[in-house]
């Protein structure tokens, strides 16, 4: 899975072009706009793990979550800031797993490309389910149904063109920003005493201090938030389908901090400077109640359609990016020929199609079994985001050296302090993995996400294997 940065060699670059379509043929869309592009990177980092899952992180380090999420934040800013620059030094990959296999070789890429793909096919019926069950309260449906017609739904969108996902996903966003503007907005205006007096400080430094549960919850926070925060790098998977996909990648980039600082800082801040940190319980929106808490309840029942909103919003990517992430394992050679081609709206339907059936059979089986099922596709995804980050990073490190080693200029766009924050990235993936073992409830998704890791590289190996044995190099995937 290592080896210099390099072109593919003689063999694999005959296996690479017999198992692909030609660009006409196999060639995805431009029809993204700037500003869908600007959505889709600001609803990447907004789901329900900000509007719900920052109940569980509220719960486990108190007001100190804020330092939870703070750290975090800047671990993805980090991530996002060397995802720029690989996109402008290398402006013809087009997808963010793909850096991978420029920098550390074809096994290399083929894991992380799976990987990303079953963290996201993952997803699928997960926010299915979830947005079944809020669904649920208002119609008195089964939720297997309702799930299911969530999937139908979304599936549609995707089939339609990748305008459609940019277009549905632009108004799924702007509600999720516009909601957590309104709630800054209100909950500013109580704790600095506007409406209805407030009292700053109380709930931050009351009788259990800050950090109730010391330093060391803060610390298993982080592994807590940094899956809330998952998700920006979508933006380099949409930015193919865009006019200019690296300046799209690089001005996307260089926004994600405040993002972050708005979106979830700002707001876990103000939630516990509302609220009493004892009251949020875990699963239940902390949104709802400080928006009740600051005089505002007409408002925080409606938090519940902003929370289905983001479900759907996550629910929109998921499809989009394991079709595309899919597509571009095809057309590597990594996964089945067959899913390379594209429909007269240069959408790579056979993709999303697999991606559908994935759900179905994941809304089915919660159905026959709703609690082991639904705790099992949460722990499958694990630390699968961490395993790919972790690649992420190591391929930025060896792509920068080799420039250096190679005389050539320094990117347009680069890491800050180089090569130091870059290993202190990787320094600090390696920190949430080691909290994830540390953790009895996060343990075990580490260990499934291990196993998932091992069974990835076993594949590239057996795959490898095929190539070789071939006369004139590897025989089409899935023929």
């Amino acid at each position: 899975m290592s080896g210099a940065v390099r072109p593919a060699r003689s063999g694999e670059a005959e296996a690479s072009a017999g198992l692909r379509c030609s660009p006409a043929a196999a060639g995805l869309s431009r029809s993204l706009a700037h500003r869908h592009v600007a959505m889709i990177s600001i609803g990447g980092i907004i789901g329900a793990g900000l509007f719900v899952g920052s109940s569980v992180a509220i719960a486990q380090a108190g007001p100190a979550a804020v330092l939870s999420y703070l750290g975090s934040g800047l671990v993805i800013v980090l991530i996002m800031q060397m995802l720029g620059e690989m996109a402008v030094a290398l402006p013809e990959v087009r997808s963010f797993s793909e850096f991978t296999r420029a920098a550390l070789g074809d096994g290399a890429g083929f894991v992380c490309g799976w990987l990303y793909w079953y963290f996201w096919v993952v997803v699928i019926p997960v926010e299915a389910i979830a947005g079944a069950v809020l669904l649920h309260a208002w119609l008195p449906l089964p939720t297997w149904a309702l799930g299911l017609a969530l999937m139908a739904a979304m599936s549609g969108v995707n089939l339609m063109s990748a305008r459609s996902y940019g277009e549905f996903e632009f108004w799924f966003a702007s509600i999720k920003v516009a909601a957590i503007i309104v709630f800054i907005a209100l909950a500013a205006a109580y704790v600095v005493g506007f409406s209805p007096p407030g009292r700053l400080g109380a709930d931050l430094t009351g009788r259990a201090g800050f950090a109730p549960h010391g330093v060391l919850a803060v610390l298993g926070g982080l592994a807590t938030v940094f899956f809330a925060m998952t998700g920006a790098e979508i933006i380099t998977v949409a930015a193919a389908e865009s006019a200019e996909p690296a300046r799209a990648i690089a001005t996307m980039t260089r926004s994600v901090m405040f993002r972050i600082l708005v979106f979830y800082v700002a707001s876990i801040f103000l939630i516990v400077a509302v609220v009493p940190w004892s009251r949020v319980e875990p699963g239940l929106s902390p949104f709802t109640l400080a928006l009740s808490a600051a005089g505002h309840p007409w408002i925080a029942r409606s938090m519940s359609v902003v929370i289905l909103t983001a479900v759907l919003s996550c629910l929109n990517s998921a499809f989009y990016v394991c079709s595309r992430v899919l597509f571009v394992l095809a057309e590597k050679g990594d996964a089945p020929q067959w899913l390379v081609k594209v429909n007269a709206r240069r959408v790579p339907a056979r993709s999303v199609a697999v991606g559908a059936a994935a759900g179905v059979l994941g809304i089915l089986a919660n159905s026959l079994a709703p609690k082991g099922v639904f705790a099992f596709l949460v722990n499958a995804g694990g630390a699968l985001i961490v395993f790919v980050y972790l690649l992420t990073a190591v391929s930025q490190i060896r792509l920068r050296l080799q420039r250096r080693r190679e005389g050539r200029p320094e990117p347009v766009i680069r890491m800050w302090a180089f090569p130091w924050l870059s290993y202190a990235t990787v320094a600090a993936l390696v920190a949430v993995l080691v909290a994830m073992a540390l953790r009895p409830d996060m343990a075990s998704q580490l260990y499934v996400s291990l196993v998932t890791l091992a069974v990835a590289m076993a594949a590239y190996l057996l795959l490898r294997r095929r190539r070789r044995a071939c006369r004139f190099g590897a025989l089409p995937f899935g023929k």
